[in-house]
């Protein structure tokens, strides 16, 4: 184990934590830094705030270093789905066609579908590689737009298969949704197949709400010209109107301090611990729960030939199985037809052996 989260995340000597994918955890050293901030604010007014303001370009730096980006390529969002809207906005409704999967993300599929672009939907089933390839000729998709983990029941895209699908369609636009993924595995952008990546930091990062970041690579502005604008993203220059860099038309208001700093925390935490344990720890929690749910017959065996397991499993069961866990103290989710459970850094294997006790006693 890392270290002892039950000292860093008082909510997880309360039970078995499983919800991290609805939300992450707050630890007590974070709670201690906004209490700070907000306390600095009190006494310091306008003078702290401006002060703090600085706190946007450490957090750029922050993210390219831990995402492996250019800082140019950065963009602060308060969420994934104002992101997303922003992409689909400046995209050509027009002349793309986007490729979606089925029951993936509604703040994924939703900003495409809800405008004018010629979208086609595939189900996650065996072949998918092949049928996402076959579907991209047939059509003759301009942008795939994926979650890289699913929301219902974890389904964790190959990231190299999409390192050699932008190699055979290297004009292909991939748009990744990351909320489910950062935080829990390692992710390099520079050399992954993905254009663009949009994540909030509620979940796996551990940030709270109202923050989140997008990460673009230069091929991004020749498709998507956003029509945002504002005083912030010209840095407060108003002889710079329409002047910025890509990344500053998804920031065109002031952004939070307190939310953005949050970020900043969490992902300075993370990488003082180090994303590469954090990411053997996690896997080491979804195979051995991948193993047991599939002995207990909680899981289907075509889960586990799909893909590599993440963290987030999909459980058969109904409201019955759901108050069960709930009395016995497992914090979880009803999701699509079944119960979802999820892991991170600060669950233990013997929270696991814990939470597999009181599946046998149901």
């Amino acid at each position: 184990m890392i270290y002892n989260p039950k000292v860093s995340f008082p909510v997880a000597k309360q039970g078995v934590y499983a919800n991290t994918a609805t939300f992450g955890l707050m630890s007590d050293s974070l709670l201690e830094w906004r209490h700070e901030h907000d306390l600095d604010y009190l006494v310091g007014g306008s003078t702290f705030k401006i002060k703090s303001m600085g706190i946007m370009e450490e957090l750029r730096v922050e993210i390219a270093n831990f995402f492996n980006s250019k800082q140019e390529e950065v963009a602060l969002i308060p969420n994934l789905s104002i992101g997303l809207n922003i992409v689909a906005e400046g995209l050509n409704s027009k002349k793309e066609k986007i490729l979606l999967l089925k029951n993936d993300y509604p703040s994924l599929s939703w900003p495409f579908r809800s405008r004018d672009f010629s979208c086609i939907e595939i189900p996650i089933q065996d072949r998918l590689e092949e049928s996402i390839i076959e579907t991209i000729k047939k059509h003759s998709i301009s942008i795939l737009a994926l979650s890289l983990i699913q929301w219902l029941d974890g389904f964790m895209i190959n990231m190299d298969y999409l390192k050699r699908l932008k190699v055979q369609f290297p004009d292909l636009l991939i748009i990744a949704d990351g909320t489910q993924y950062c935080g829990a595995h390692n992710f390099d952008f520079q050399n992954s197949g993905i254009d663009i990546l949009a994540c909030s930091g509620y979940k796996w990062l551990l940030a709270g709400t109202g923050n989140g970041f997008m990460l673009l690579k230069d091929v991004v502005r020749e498709r998507c010209r956003p029509k945002e604008s504002g005083f912030n993203a010209s840095g407060a220059n108003v002889s710079l109107f329409q002047q910025w860099t890509l990344n500053k038309y998804f920031e065109p208001g002031h952004l939070d301090s307190l939310a953005f700093g949050s970020l900043l925390f969490s992902i300075k935490n993370l990488a003082t611990i180090g994303m590469r344990k954090i990411a053997e720890h996690n896997t080491c929690l979804a195979e051995y729960a991948s193993r047991e749910l599939l002995d207990m017959r909680f899981i289907e065996e075509t889960y586990t030939t799909l893909s590599a397991p993440s963290t987030i499993f999909n459980l058969a069961g109904d409201s019955r199985l759901f108050d069960h866990l709930e009395r016995n103290k497992v914090v979880c989710s009803k999701r699509g037809q079944g119960i979802r459970v999820s892991f991170h850094y600060y669950n233990t294997l013997d929270d696991l052996k814990v939470f597999f006790d009181i599946l046998k006693s149901y």
